[in-house]
Formats: structure tokens, sequence, C-alpha cells
């Protein structure tokens, strides 16, 4: 929707079609290019891998290039109906972090990255969330993404239509914690060892 209301791309979609142009890949593929770039960041920062971190890394990249290239989204002509498209976009993207943080799966490399710069300086979500969009803007468009007003107005924008959909759903995201990968890994070996152990006991036993 962001993209398809035609006023210039989001920060960190300005930042996949740079990448387009130097790689030649579609932006989906740049998103999960970047997204696996973040996670390696994101772990030296301190936040681990979870199994919502893979299914974001990967779906949202897999699903842009579906909504992309069969056009199931209308590209908006005009200023108003493209200004409402756009801030529609960013209200879901607001309430999605919700949903699928709140989830407890793990963040998204990018959210990941927001979490962790919060939890590491103490800024607001708005302060670091409008840091990190406008340090991708600035990087896509060096790179030959394309900006525009609509640019603008989510790099500066976004962050605050986060944390107020947070604010609305009483959600503290420095008090998140999720079930990581490891954890499960661990969890699970503890569980095929104890069932080895049972099975070996009922052998010793027959």
């Amino acid at each position: 929707m962001t993209i398809n209301a035609n006023l210039g791309l989001a920060p960190w979609d300005v930042f996949h079609q740079g990448m387009t142009h130097i790689i030649g890949i579609t932006m989906g593929q740049a998103s999960i290019a970047v997204g696996i770039i973040l996670v390696i960041f994101n772990a030296v920062l301190g936040e681990r891998l979870g199994w919502g971190t893979l299914c974001n890394m990967l779906f949202i990249g897999l699903f842009m290039d579906l909504i992309m290239l069969n056009h199931l989204i209308p590209i908006c002509k005009g200023i108003i109906p493209g200004t409402i498209m756009m801030v529609l976009g960013m209200i879901v993207i607001g309430i999605a972090s919700y949903f699928y943080i709140g989830a407890g799966l793990g963040s998204g490399p990018r959210d990941g990255l927001m979490i962790a710069l919060t939890k590491k300086t103490s800024k607001s979500v708005r302060f670091v969330r409008n840091a990190i969009e406008l340090s991708a803007l600035i990087v896509g468009y060096l790179l030959g993404g394309y900006a525009g007003v609509g640019t603008l107005i989510m790099a500066l924008t976004l962050g605050y239509i986060i944390q107020f959909a947070f604010k609305i759903l009483k959600f503290d995201v420095s008090s998140i914690k999720h079930r990581f990968v490891d954890e499960d890994i661990k969890n699970l070996k503890a569980k095929l060892s104890k069932m080895k152990y049972q099975y070996a006991n009922f052998k010793i036993k027959q």
C-alpha cells in the first residue's frame, strides 16, 4: 500500500530498490538479503533468533514480489487517494507490528534492530524507529532508490504511528519475552534425552 500510493517509496523500500539497481534482483529478494544481514547484526547487539524472525525475513520478501509482480494492489493516481492509501498502509504496519511482535516468536530483522537499539540506548521507540528509517532512506537514495514527498512523510511519522499503536494497545516493547530457536532446540534435545532414558529403563524392566 505504501509503495503503490505512488508518492515515493517507504524508506526501507528506497533502500531495497537501490539494491535492485546495484545487484539486479527483485525488491522482494533485496528485502530478504537485507533481512539476513540485519539478523546477523541484531545477534551482535544481543537480539536472538526466533521462528518469527525467520518467517518475517523470508515471507515479507516473497509476498512483496507476489503482490507487486501480479499487480494485486492498484497504483494510485492523484495526491488525495495516494495519501489515504499511504496513511492506511502505515496504520496497518503499526497494528501488525503489535500482533506479530506480541506473538512472542521473535521480531523481524528491522523491528529486531529497533528493539535492540531501544534497549541499548533507552531512547523511545519513536526516536529509534525514525533514526533507523532516515538512515535507510539516505543510503537507499544514494544507491539510486526513488524517494518522494511520501518517503519523507513516512520517514518522519512511521515511528509515531507505531508508538501510538503500541500505546493504544497497551504494549510495552521493552518487556516482551520471545521464544527463540536455540531454546526450542535445547528443549527438544532435553525431551528426546528424557524419552531415550525412559525407553532404556523400560527395556531393562522387560
